[in-house]
């Protein structure tokens, strides 16, 4: 249990974000250069919207940003080239909606399953949800577009860094130090797509 706010948790309320997890894009946005200005950019899992909207301040305007989540953003939560959709990433009526607002160049997702406490469960849901998100992306990202996708380390992750690495430029597995110690949380980062959008 966390008796009180941490450096980050902090900061993100000085900066106005809802969450701390904001400084994980951050980092990894100034490692692998991941949201360049005038880009259209997919967030998967958006809520409650730190993600969204450091992207949107990235942006400064010039360029868009698809977010979607089952949950809304919070409240206040205002970008003039957001567009949020209420909905199952995966579902029919959003990869309808995807072919409209896309192709991204990039495509980012801190999304986590429901955890159980299980740490086999929970990595094994955590894996088919970045399994899914990379699949995504593979359809849906432009020509060297940059790709983001939250996993729980669990070894299988292994299986999806080598897909990566035959589909981007570079692929690299990452934890940034705004990650809890105590989280077995990591990111898969694929940049430099290769090939072309199919549709």
């Amino acid at each position: 249990m966390r008796d009180k706010p941490d450096h980050y948790s902090l900061q993100a309320q000085r900066e106005g974000y809802p969450a701390r997890s904001v400084y994980k894009l951050k980092e990894i946005d100034e490692k692998f250069r991941i949201i360049k200005k005038g880009s259209n950019i997919l967030d998967i899992g958006a809520s409650p919207g730190s993600w969204t909207l450091y992207v949107c301040r990235k942006l400064k305007g010039a360029g868009t940003i698809t977010a979607v989540d089952l949950k809304a953003l919070a409240p206040g939560l205002k970008c003039s080239n957001l567009k949020f959709f209420k909905d199952d990433a995966f579902s029919k009526s959003f990869q309808e909606t995807a072919v409209k607002t896309g192709p991204y160049d990039a495509v980012i997702s801190d999304a986590a399953p429901s955890t159980t406490g299980n740490r086999t469960v929970d990595t094994g849901r955590s894996y088919n949800l970045a399994e899914d998100v990379l699949y995504f992306a593979l359809k849906n990202l432009k020509s060297g577009g940059n790709l983001v996708i939250k996993i729980f380390q669990g070894g299988d992750e292994h299986q999806l860094i080598d897909i990566m690495r035959t589909e981007f430029k570079v692929a690299k597995i990452f934890k940034p130090k705004a990650s809890r110690k105590e989280s077995f949380e990591f990111f898969l980062v694929g940049t430099g797509r290769l090939g072309k959008v199919t549709r």
